[in-house]
């Protein structure tokens, strides 16, 4: 089989995917209940609301509307492939590839004038975003500087349905 069956029913083929197969139902859904840090937090906490917190920082950086959406969307092609942690991600040069081409056109379909100083300013949050829930659900720094954030991120665990509800409104 060289497809997933997705939560909208729709057989997606994650290395040759079609725009119009990619849906934000799917999206939100499955980043819901994707656990970030391969499930060694202390407790549930998913890549949905990771994309949240980082949209939330956008929005509380005064950053454009570009930039907010790109946060929300900035793991959606994990939705389709699975998250897998940085250290292993950087050494399977083929996934990074198809991930690439995946998260591309997500991009593509719902922030297509993304520019590539927006696209650093996502990347910048998502590792801010990152520095805090190792502090908050390991109580480890792992970079050697502190990121400054405006924004309150919860990292208290919520229900998947709630994550995915919020996910969906946000990106209304």
């Amino acid at each position: 089989m060289s497809y997933i069956l997705t939560y909208k029913r729709k057989e997606f083929y994650p290395l040759d995917p079609k725009i119009e197969d990619i849906d934000i139902e799917d999206i939100a859904h499955a980043l819901s209940l994707l656990c970030r840090a391969n499930g060694h937090f202390k407790h549930f906490y998913s890549v949905g609301l990771h994309s949240l917190n980082c949209a939330h920082e956008a929005l509380a950086r005064g950053y454009s509307k570009n930039v907010v959406l790109g946060c929300l969307l900035h793991d959606g092609s994990e939705a389709y492939l699975a998250d897998i942690t940085r250290p292993v991600k950087r050494h399977l040069q083929k996934y990074l590839e198809v991930e690439d081409v995946l998260q591309g056109k997500i991009f593509e379909k719902w922030v297509p004038s993304l520019t590539e100083d927006e696209k650093k300013l996502v990347f910048e949050i998502d590792d801010a975003i990152l520095y805090y829930e190792f502090i908050s659900l390991f109580g480890e720094k792992i970079f050697d500087y502190t990121p400054i954030i405006k924004s309150s991120p919860r990292f208290d665990f919520i229900d998947f349905s709630i994550v995915e509800n919020e996910f969906l409104e946000l990106f209304k």
